[in-house]
C-alpha cells in the first residue's frame, strides 16, 4: 500500500462517487420529521447537539464562523420529535422480541411508567407513585452493595450524571459507571496518571493553525463529520494530515463538505500521508516512533528536562525493542516509522487525535501511554496549535466521568463530598460497567438500574449480558424508547421509566465537549410526551421515598440547584452555576490545559510511562486480525444498512485485494469467520486495508469477541483473531 494518498479524479458534487449525499439526506430527514418541523427547527437553532462531543450552541460553535450541522445530529432528530407509542404494544414482550432495535425505536417514545411482574408476558401501565415507591422499597430491603446503576451517553446531561452518582452514594454504593468505560476509559487512565487530567490538552481552534494533524484509529468523517470542516481550514492554512490506521478510510481521502461551496463541488483531499499498521499494532508503532526520535535526535530535551520525569527509563525501553520486533508487531517497516518521526520533527506544532482504534484493546492503556510518551518527547501538551486529543463520539461521556459518575474517586474527593452532602460516602471502590454485568450474571446484583444503554448489543458476551439482565430481583430501565434489553426475561420484576430528552428538561442542562467546554442547552418549547420526566428528578424522588427521615440531605431540587451543587463538589466545574441561557459556556482549563508547562501532578511535572505488557501476538498465515467498525450508525443504533462512505452493507467483511486473491475467493464470496468464541456469516468486500487484517460491522461482529478487557481501565477488547471459511454458494 502506498504511503501517500492517491490523486483522485474530480467529479462535480461527487456524482458517481461513493459518498454521503448530504442534501438529499437532509431533505429525507426533514420529511421524516414533518409532523414536528417547527419543534425540530427550534432544537437545531437553540439546543446543544446531542450527537458527538464537538459541542455547539444551536448551529454554531467556537471554532469557525458559519453553520455547525451534520448528519449525525440530523439522524438523531427523530428520537426528539417522535410521537408517543401505544402502551398496549408492550403487553406481549415475546411478540416484540423478533423486531430489530431500529423497529423498536420506530414504535415511538415511551409515555408512561410500565411494569412487568415476574411471570407476566408483558408490561402494564403503572403510576409514577407506584413505580417510585416500588423501587425505593426494594432498595430499602437490600444490602446497598447489591445495587448497581449504569448510564449511557446519548443526550444525557452533566446534571443527570451528577444526580445519579450522588444518588448511588446516598443509597450506599459506589457501583455507578457510564458509557465512557466502553470507549475512552483507556485514555482517561493513561492521561490522568501521566498528565493529571483525562482530557484534551488543547482546543479545536488549535487544529486550524497546526503544522501537522495525526489521526490514530479514528474515522472522524463518520463519527464527527464537522471535524472535516476544521481539517479543510487547517490544510488551507498549511497543515499536513497524516493517518495511522489499518484501513484507508474513504472519507479521509476525499470528503465533500456541504457548508463550503468549493468543497461541496469538488471535495477536499484530506490525508497527505498514510501509515498503515496492523490492528492493535499502534502500540509497537508508537514505541518505534519514540525510538526513532531518540536515534534521530528528535526529542525536545529542553521541555523533557524542565517539565517531565521518567524519560530515561522509557528511552531505555524503546532502545531495547529490536527493530525487527517493532516491524513485526506494528506491521510498519522501519523506514515508515522513521519517516513518521521525521514528520514530527519537521512540523513541531502537531496535534494527535485518536479514538477507539487505539483504546478498545486489551492493551489500550499501554497504547495511550506510548502515544503520550511520544507527545511528551515532542512537547505537544503545552503551547498553542499543538496537543493531544482523545476525541469523543458521544455528547455526554466527557462530562459524565468528570462530575463523578465513576466507581472510584480519590480519598480527598470522597471526604469533601461527605462534608458537602452530610452523609457517608462509601470508600470501597465500586464496579465498572463490565464488572457490573459479570457480577449480575453471577447473581450478585439485586437491583440493576440502567439509564439508556443496551448491554445485549454493546458487550461481546450476549449470554452473560442476558443472564445479568435475568437474575436481579428488580431491573429498572430509564429511557426514551424501547430497547431489546427491556424485553429480556427477568426472574424478578422489570420497571420501565419514560425519560425526557435534554431539550424537554425543565431548567435546561449542560454537556461538556471534547475540548472541555461546558455548554448550556436550554429547554426548548414544544410538545411533550405523556408523563415522561427528566432522569435527575427520578433519582431525587426515589431518594426521598427511600429515606424520608433524611430528606434534607437529598438536594437535587431543580436543574439550577444541581449546577450549583456541581460547582461546589467538582472544583473543575466552577462556573457551571452561572450558565442559564442559550450560548452560555465555560471552558475549564482554558484554551491550553497545561499552559506554561505545569501539569496537574503533585510536583507539576508530567510522567513518562513504561509500557510493560506485551503487544498482541503476530498473525499466523491462516489467521486474520479482525477489528469491529461503525457504519451509518450512532453507537449501536443503526440508521442505514449501507455505509455511505464505504458502500459496505452490514454483512460485508472488509478484506485486502491481496488476501482475497490468496484465498482464491472473489468479490462478494460468502464466508464464515471463526474465532475461539463464535462464528459470523458474511460476504467479502475488497477494501484498502492492510493485508492480514479484516473489519466487520459492530455490533453484529460481537459474536466473535471474547471476554478480554484492559486490566487497568476495564475497557473491553473489541477485536478478535479469526480464520476464514469459504462457503459454497447454493
Amino acid at each position: 500500500m502506498d504511503s501517500k494518498v492517491s490523486t483522485l479524479s474530480i467529479s462535480p458534487f461527487g456524482l458517481g462517487r461513493q459518498k454521503p449525499h448530504h442534501y438529499f439526506e437532509t431533505a429525507r430527514i426533514a420529511w421524516e420529521n414533518r409532523d414536528q418541523l417547527p419543534f425540530a427547527w427550534r432544537i437545531l437553532r437553540n439546543g446543544v447537539c446531542d450527537g458527538c462531543a464537538l459541542g455547539t450552541t444551536g448551529m454554531s460553535d467556537w471554532t469557525l464562523p458559519g453553520p455547525h450541522l451534520c448528519m449525525v445530529r440530523l439522524e438523531l432528530m427523530r428520537l426528539n420529535t417522535a410521537p408517543a407509542l401505544d402502551p398496549s404494544v408492550l403487553e406481549d414482550a415475546a411478540a416484540l422480541s423478533t423486531r430489530s432495535s431500529r423497529e423498536l425505536r420506530e414504535l415511538g417514545r415511551l409515555p408512561h411508567p410500565m411494569m412487568r411482574s415476574r411471570g407476566e408476558p408483558g408490561f402494564h401501565r403503572i403510576s409514577w407513585d407506584e413505580a417510585l415507591t416500588r423501587i425505593a422499597d426494594e432498595l430499602r430491603a437490600i444490602d446497598p452493595p447489591r445495587f448497581a446503576i449504569y448510564l449511557t451517553s446519548r443526550g444525557l446531561t452533566n446534571e443527570t450524571y451528577y444526580a445519579a452518582q450522588k444518588f448511588a452514594r446516598f443509597v450506599g454504593t459506589n457501583h455507578v459507571d457510564n458509557a465512557a468505560r466502553l470507549c475512552h476509559a483507556a485514555s482517561t487512565v493513561a492521561m490522568k496518571e501521566m498528565l493529571g487530567y483525562g482530557a484534551s490538552t488543547c482546543s479545536y481552534s488549535d487544529w486550524l493553525h497546526a503544522d501537522l494533524i495525526v489521526l490514530f484509529g479514528s474515522n472522524v468523517p463518520n463519527n464527527q463529520p464537522v471535524t472535516m470542516k476544521y481539517l479543510h481550514h487547517a490544510k488551507h492554512n498549511g497543515a499536513r494530515i497524516a493517518v495511522v490506521n489499518p484501513h484507508r478510510e474513504p472519507g479521509l481521502e476525499r470528503y465533500w463538505i456541504p457548508s463550503i461551496p468549493k468543497s461541496a463541488l469538488t471535495g477536499t483531499a484530506v490525508a497527505d500521508d498514510w501509515f498503515d499498521v496492523h490492528t492493535g499494532g499502534d502500540l509497537a508503532f508508537l514505541v518505534g516512533v519514540l525510538r526513532a526520535l531518540v536515534e534521530l535526535d528528535g526529542v525536545d530535551r529542553e521541555f523533557v528536562d524542565a517539565c517531565t520525569l521518567g524519560f530515561d527509563e522509557v528511552r531505555a525501553d524503546a532502545l531495547a525493542h529490536p527493530w525487527d520486533q517493532i516491524e513485526r508487531e506494528s506491521g510498519a517497516p522501519r523506514a515508515r516509522i522513521e519517516a513518521f518521526a521525521r514528520l514530527l520533527m519537521s512540523r513541531p506544532n502537531t496535534v494527535f487525535v485518536w479514538s477507539m482504534g487505539l483504546t478498545q484493546h486489551a492493551h489500550g492503556v499501554d497504547t495511550i501511554r506510548a502515544l503520550v510518551n511520544v507527545g511528551l518527547a515532542r512537547g505537544l501538551p503545552v503551547g498553542e496549535n499543538r496537543g493531544l486529543v482523545p476525541i469523543r463520539g458521544h455528547s455526554g461521556v466527557q462530562g459524565g466521568a468528570e462530575v463523578g459518575c465513576v466507581p472510584a474517586v480519590g480519598a480527598e474527593t470522597a471526604a469533601e463530598w461527605e462534608r458537602l452532602w452530610r452523609f457517608p460516602v462509601p470508600r470501597t471502590p465500586g464496579w465498572t460497567a463490565t464488572e457490573m454485568v459479570e457480577r449480575a450474571s453471577k447473581g450478585e446484583v439485586d437491583v440493576f438500574w440502567m439509564v439508556g444503554g443496551n448491554f445485549l448489543e454493546t458487550l461481546a458476551d450476549q449470554d452473560a449480558s442476558t443472564e445479568a439482565l435475568r437474575r436481579p430481583r428488580l431491573r429498572v430501565h430509564q429511557d426514551i424508547v424501547v430497547s431489546s434489553s427491556m424485553l429480556s426475561e427477568c426472574s424478578g420484576d422489570v420497571i420501565v421509566l419514560p425519560a425526557t430528552t435534554r431539550y424537554e428538561s425543565p431548567g435546561g442542562g449542560t454537556e461538556t465537549s471534547t475540548e472541555r467546554r461546558i455548554i448550556f442547552s436550554p429547554e426548548i418549547p414544544g410538545r411533550r410526551i405523556g408523563t415522561a420526566a427528566p432522569e435527575w428528578t427520578v433519582f431525587r424522588e426515589v431518594a426521598l421515598r427511600l429515606r424520608p427521615e433524611r430528606a434534607d440531605l437529598v438536594g437535587l431540587n431543580d436543574a439550577q440547584s444541581i449546577r450549583q451543587e456541581i460547582a461546589a463538589a467538582v472544583p473543575l466545574y466552577r462556573g457551571i452555576e452561572s450558565l442559564a441561557e442559550r450560548g452560555d459556556q465555560v471552558q475549564w482549563g482554558g484554551r491550553t490545559l497545561y499552559a506554561g508547562g505545569r501539569f496537574h501532578t503533585a510536583d507539576g511535572r508530567a510522567r513518562f510511562a513504561r509500557t510493560a505488557r506485551a503487544p498482541q501476538p503476530v498473525i499466523a498465515p491462516d489467521r486474520f486480525l479482525l477489528a469491529t467498525r461503525r457504519g451509518k450508525q450512532f453507537n449501536s443504533m443503526l440508521h442505514r444498512d449501507v455505509d455511505p462512505l464505504t458502500g459496505a452493507s452490514r454483512d460485508e467483511i472488509l478484506i485486502s485485494a491481496d488476501d482475497l486473491a490468496r484465498l482464491g475467493a472473489g468479490e462478494g464470496s460468502p464466508v464464515r469467520l471463526r474465532s475461539d468464541f463464535g462464528t459470523l456469516a458474511g460476504r467479502l468486500r475488497t477494501a484498502p486495508i492492510k493485508p492480514g487484517n479484516l473489519q466487520a460491522h459492530w455490533p453484529e461482529a460481537n459474536v466473535l469477541l471474547g471476554p478480554r478487557v484492559d486490566p487497568d481501565s476495564h475497557e473491553p477488547d473489541y477485536n478478535a483473531l479469526v480464520e476464514i471459511e469459504l462457503v459454497s454458494r447454493v
